[in-house]
């Protein structure tokens, strides 16, 4: 990665700053020697002042010493704040202390301090501030703003890369108005952080569960229906026509949640003790389904079993069977499929006698039924008795209410499969809810449980989504077209989506573009609507 030099302007700097993705990067001499701190604070200033045409000498706040003070400086107990009473008025407190003198070399620091940050007295008293921020102790340094600016100042700092204390850094003032310390109080944020997002996540849930009538999990082999606007009319029609014996046909395409819907209905029904059976007509050959789906007799073929054999027809008896893409069924086993919808019996391969069955039947298809009749590839008098009552699913890019409370499911389905404990990051949520799902649910479940499994992290962060999903290649700069105010929207929505891309949060992608978070959100919502 590129060195950031002292002879760089801000301008060309900062897409390297941005690079390293932290607070303070280290500057460098035409040496090679380290001699100083770029702190973000620095380019936000030069930001607001129009000043990025500036050298990063010219406005580096922090210059490295590199050595210790002098014999002086080092003995602390010339400064008075390790004698007594004073060291243990400063260990009684609660929050934490850390104290500079006018030059920013650490003076001394309180146990509460050492407790908070993890950070001893021996590796901070006697070092200059901008020394311990390139050493990573900490991200930004108080004190020195204090220094700078000559009054108190407050600021977040991140310790050792995870705590995060807040610093509130004041001076005091010899009697010729010079600065003769800074001092500092620090107070862990960490946990109060941790229960603020743990509160809004509960809040969320709380929320989807009465937005979306999400139910309790019950167990990882009966999924939950998520339902919301766009789907609720489907399943309350559903739960309609459960209990009578009308025949159903689930139309929608691949993956939309259709096996879900017929098991809901028959869980719905009176038939709901009774076995549920699916079979899907494309998963067999013709002779093999009808041998599946209506059983044989004794010796029917050869190879055939010396008893015979039970079709679904016989097995499902009392219960409910789905037929999943009815659409493919060769014509042949369509004329023996109206047999058994118009008399509940039907006749099994090789047999000379009719069986009585009692099944409810529940077919489904992702084909226009109706197209295949016109064709001459579906007998229209089975079309019109499977489908008494028509149900349809819409896909999955029609019900963008329903992602982030299917994902939220599934990772919960996955992590009590697995042994897991992983959460979904905010930023990937937001970015998978604006994701268009061509294969649907099944595509959602596929990549929960990938991500579940191959994501060394707890926290699933927008990082780790595929490239498949989300291609560098989209980003690259698509032909735009129509007027100047559609044009210069597209261009935009490529921008963002880069800089997303880039940095992997919209934090991070709205100060790389020097916009406002909540401005950078509003519009992805904005453009997300615009396409449902």
């Amino acid at each position: 990665m590129q060195r950031i030099e002292e002879s760089l302007s801000l301008e060309t700097a900062l897409p390297l700053f941005d690079l390293h993705g932290t607070d303070a990067v280290e500057v460098f001499d035409n040496q090679g020697q380290v001699i100083g701190v770029l702190t973000r604070t620095d380019i936000e200033q030069a930001q607001r002042g129009a000043a990025l045409g500036q050298l990063v000498g010219e406005c580096m706040r922090y210059r490295v010493t590199g050595v210790r003070p002098s014999s002086e400086a080092e003995d602390v107990y010339a400064f008075g704040f390790d004698q007594e009473p004073l060291c243990s008025l400063l260990d009684a407190l609660h929050d934490g202390v850390y104290i500079t003198d006018a030059n920013g070399i650490t003076v001394t620091i309180n146990k509460a301090y050492e407790r908070i940050t993890g950070i001893s007295r021996a590796e901070v008293v006697g070092f200059h501030m901008a020394d311990l921020v390139k050493a990573g102790f900490i991200s930004k340094s108080a004190s020195l703003e204090v220094i700078r600016e000559r009054r108190p100042i407050t600021l977040v700092q991140t310790i050792h890369d995870s705590r995060k204390i807040v610093v509130t850094g004041t001076p005091m003032f010899n009697a010729d108005g010079s600065i003769a310390y800074v001092v500092t109080s620090v107070r862990d944020i960490t946990e109060l952080l941790l229960a603020k997002h743990a509160q809004e996540q509960l809040e969320q849930i709380q929320h989807m569960r009465e937005a979306y009538k999400v139910p309790e999990l019950t167990s990882l082999s009966a999924p939950g229906v998520i339902t919301s606007q766009q789907t609720e009319p489907c399943f309350a029609l559903a739960r309609r026509v459960a209990t009578s014996t009308a025949k159903i046909l689930i139309q929608g395409e691949t993956g939309t949640g259709k096996t879900l819907l017929a098991r809901y209905i028959h869980q719905q029904s009176d038939r709901a003790n009774g076995p549920f059976m699916e079979l899907n007509c494309t998963a067999f050959p013709e002779g093999l389904l009808e041998a599946e789906l209506f059983g044989y007799a004794a010796g029917a073929f050869t190879g055939a079993a010396p008893r015979g054999k039970q079709g679904l027809l016989d097995v499902a008896h009392g219960g409910t069977l789905f037929l999943d893409e009815v659409g493919d069924l060769p014509l042949a086993l369509q004329v023996k499929l109206l047999k058994v919808v118009e008399e509940s019996r039907y006749l099994p391969v090789g047999g000379t006698t009719f069986r009585q069955t009692n099944v409810r039947l529940i077919t489904a298809t992702h084909q226009n039924l109706l197209d295949r009749v016109k064709t001459g590839l579906f007998r229209e008098d089975l079309f019109y008795r499977i489908s008494v009552v028509p149900l349809w699913l819409p896909p999955l890019r029609q019900r963008r209410d329903e992602v982030i409370p299917l994902l939220n499911y599934y990772l919960i389905h996955f992590n009590q499969l697995h042994g897991l404990n992983r959460r979904w990051n905010p930023e990937a949520l937001e970015l998978l809810a604006g994701y268009p799902w061509p294969g649907n649910i099944r595509e959602l479940i596929n990549l929960t449980e990938r991500l579940a499994v191959t994501v060394c992290e707890d926290e699933i962060t927008a990082t780790f989504l595929p490239e498949e999903i989300f291609p560098a290649d989209a980003l690259k700069g698509e032909q735009v077209s129509g007027d100047l105010r559609q044009q210069v929207m597209q261009f935009e929505q490529q921008l963002i989506q880069q800089a997303i891309a880039m940095h992997g949060t919209t934090r991070a992608a709205a100060t790389a573009l020097g916009i406002d978070q909540s401005t950078l959100v509003k519009k992805q919502r904005r453009w997300r609507e615009a396409t449902i």
